[in-house]
């Protein structure tokens, strides 16, 4: 990100010093919005349209912006004026179908446009693609799975579409298909390729064949240390071996830290400013249904960029978190281990977001690949998730894995929600969130944080 903060600063001088630059603005205004200054984007891109930019990659650009404000009419007209001036473009479909998703929850009205540019280009891999993954996360594996392989009739050799179909057959429990489409994309791809040797290792997983999968997490985590989804699957492997190391990687006691935040100067008590910050968090979730290729189910979630990180309560929330975070990364200390290698007594945040979760929802388990820290933090919740009573619902698990496995593991460790709470616990261990079910929405924070 730091990049992309000096490509900004560099481009203002540009735009500064030729105003008529319409190339500069474009590229000002992706620089803005890979930095989340959804509105400095939305101008930048505005003012290469006016000069005359006609590149469907600044329509994109200026979509995301808007749907960055929740301007969520617009966005989707420029997201469709992006694919009209390229039927074809891929990333436009796949963000236009992930905004009439989350607005409608409507899969087949996601899906319209897209299928009628498959129809006149269904060599396109990235098309199906998009199409697979919409129908995965609106809840249809097996018709997912039949995408990919639809693509597959057209472009059999394509990575990405053997790697999504390789996933979605063993999530679907055909392990010999999964198998044997892990193995054909790894036929094709660079030795050491991390994608396909991260869907091989799966492959290996479900299967039971333990010791070659270890082999293969090992591989990937040497050639990538920092990557926690390699962590994540070396600590599976070893948990399956009974390895003593796993319970080094993954040690709950030591390394999961749960701690009341601090009461926000200017406020009287910590529920008083929940409260408050309930209603405003609250009041800026615009969407129906989750997002694509999240972990979230059953609610919605809400990016927060610099114009929500802005909003008073929000900063004082996260003036908070920084000061609890400060403390965990004192406490950890430093030593050889993955996480506290990377330890330097400083970080920075590297994403942040909102859920909302209705009756019924939850979070598949999951690990973030490029975090060091992350955390849920909640802000409201039903009455009954606060009960200690061997029901889980609602509340945060670590330690199951999202892939199958053989034998199948389950969670490890849980953690019970409290308003106020905040979780820190490493970027590769597994967590989700049990389905719940009640009146109430179950609304948190949860963040990043990487060393700085």
């Amino acid at each position: 990100m730091s990049n992309r903060t000096e490509d900004a600063s560099r481009l203002r001088g540009e735009v500064s010093s030729n105003p008529a630059d319409r190339i500069a603005w474009h590229n000002l205004a992706a620089a803005e919005g890979d930095l989340g200054r959804v509105v400095e984007a939305e101008a930048a891109a505005r003012r290469a349209i006016a000069l005359g930019v006609a590149a469907p990659e600044t329509r994109l650009v200026l979509a995301r912006a808007l749907q960055g404000q929740r301007r969520l009419d617009e966005a989707q007209q420029m997201f469709e004026e992006a694919v009209r001036l390229r039927p074809g473009y891929v990333e436009a479909h796949r963000d236009l179908a992930q905004l009439i998703w989350m607005r409608s929850a409507d899969a087949p009205a996601s899906l319209a446009l897209l299928d009628i540019a498959l129809a006149t280009a269904p060599g396109e891999p990235g098309l199906h693609l998009v199409r697979s993954v919409v129908l995965e996360f609106a809840g249809d594996p097996n018709g997912a799975l039949a995408a990919a392989e639809a693509g597959m009739a057209h472009v059999p050799n394509d990575r990405p579409l053997l790697l999504q179909a390789a996933h979605l057959a063993l999530a679907c429990g055909d392990t010999p298909r999964g198998m044997s489409l892990a193995q054909r994309a790894s036929l094709l791809a660079p030795a050491g390729s991390p994608p396909e040797m991260m869907t091989m290792c799966e492959a290996l997983l479900a299967a039971g064949r333990i010791e070659e999968a270890d082999g293969i997490a090992e591989e990937l985590v040497r050639a990538l240390p920092n990557n926690q989804y390699a962590l994540a699957l070396q600590a599976t492997a070893w948990r399956l071996r009974g390895d003593r190391r796993h319970r080094a990687l993954c040690d709950y006691a030591a390394l999961v830290d749960t701690r009341k935040l601090d009461v926000p100067a200017g406020w009287p008590s910590l529920d008083a400013f929940l409260a408050a910050l309930a209603a405003d968090l609250a009041s800026l979730h615009p969407f129906e249904s989750h997002p694509l290729q999240l972990s979230v189910r059953g609610g919605s979630q809400l990016h927060l960029q610099a114009p929500e990180i802005s909003r008073p309560l929000v900063g004082a929330l996260f003036t908070s978190i920084a000061a609890a975070v400060q403390r965990h990364i004192a406490r950890i200390g430093q030593g050889a281990d993955p996480l506290r290698s990377r330890n330097t007594g400083r970080f920075g945040f590297s994403g942040a977001w909102s859920v909302r979760l209705r009756s019924g929802g939850h979070h598949t388990d999951h690990v973030h690949p490029h975090g060091w820290i992350s955390s849920a933090c909640y802000v409201s919740l039903p009455q009954e998730m606060g009960r200690d009573d061997g029901d889980h619902s609602g509340w945060l698990r670590l330690g199951k894995p999202a892939i199958p496995t053989l034998p199948p593991l389950e969670a490890e460790h849980y953690v019970r929600p409290e308003p106020g709470l905040l979780v820190l616990f490493p970027a590769y261990m597994w967590h989700g969130v049990e389905p719940f079910t009640s009146r109430a929405d179950r609304l948190s924070v949860a963040f990043d944080v990487v060393p700085s």
